[in-house]
């Protein structure tokens, strides 16, 4: 009986420990959303917590009523989708290339280089010069191009590629496969784990990339999502926001604007993630432990 207590009692410990935990990590997003529907003056008087007070949807009504929204949106699903697809296929090649240890030329010099770009980059002036020179700048090349490869992504695919049977691919050459033939046909049907964490990876990082857009798209109408979210949170802090903002300004607090371009932004990815969470962390634990 004495044992069972104890047992009981970790139970109900680690049961409120998570339950804490999940609170702690879903709070912020609720009092965002909150926030977000919430009348200006019970936002400033610092009233709502949960639940939204003097609901209104004007604070939504002004984001998503500004037409750069959904330029932006389009631009970003764009970028996100070409950015994925050229990353997949460079990731994928270049992993799957590394993982033939004895056929791979110059595989230890190789190696070395892909870990050293881990801890040294050429820096932003030589990036920025090498996409002037190149005719790249102000293009969707400019965006997709630099964050192909990854070599963190390229050596936890190699690794999720070195415990791929050697038996299948063996039955893949009798049957007359080359290597390609063999990628494409045996190994990739069943790596959708490890593509679809490398994909997850690619496509929040294009999602939430402001900086090098920043720097190297200067047309207003191939700007993502997260420069114009910028803008808009910029002119919502203006002093002169009733000018901004117009006549619903008088509903419409600064905080309701930096929360609800918040939920703008992170909404789809929060959407898609459940979907490709079992592959998320089959392709990780996979991709990591060789054995």
């Amino acid at each position: 009986m004495v044992s069972d207590n104890k047992i009981n009692i970790w139970v109900v410990l680690r049961t409120i420990l998570l339950c804490f935990i999940v609170f702690v990590t879903l709070y912020p997003f609720i009092h965002m959303v909150a926030v977000s529907f919430s009348g200006k003056m019970a936002v400033m008087s610092g009233e709502v917590t949960f639940y939204p007070k003097d609901f209104t949807l004007d604070v939504m009504e002004h984001v998503f009523g500004d037409k750069r929204i959904w330029v932006a949106y389009k631009n970003t699903i764009i970028y996100v989708v070409v950015g994925t697809a050229i990353a997949l296929v460079f990731t994928t090649c270049g992993a799957y290339a590394l993982s033939k240890r004895e056929r791979c030329p110059f595989y230890k010099v190789v190696n070395i280089l892909l870990i050293i770009t881990m801890f040294f980059s050429g820096g932003m002036i030589p990036a920025y010069l090498a996409m002037t020179w190149l005719h790249l700048d102000n293009t969707i090349w400019a965006i997709v191009l630099p964050p192909a490869v990854s070599a963190w992504n390229v050596i936890l695919m190699r690794s999720f590629f070195l415990n791929f049977p050697v038996e299948i691919e063996e039955s893949g050459k009798i049957d007359g496969l080359n290597d390609i033939g063999i990628l494409w046909y045996l190994v990739l049907p069943t790596s959708s784990a490890i593509l679809a964490t490398i994909g997850l990876f690619v496509a929040v990082s294009h999602w939430n990339s402001f900086f090098n857009p920043m720097i190297y798209l200067k047309d207003a109408d191939k700007q993502p999502l997260q420069i114009i979210l910028r803008q808009i949170i910029l002119q919502a802090s203006s002093t002169d926001q009733d000018v901004v903002l117009g006549t619903a300004a008088e509903n419409i607090s600064e905080n309701g604007i930096k929360y609800a371009t918040i939920i703008v932004s992170i909404l789809p990815i929060i959407l898609v993630y459940p979907f490709l969470q079992k592959y998320f962390v089959k392709g990780v634990m996979i991709g990591s432990v060789k054995g």
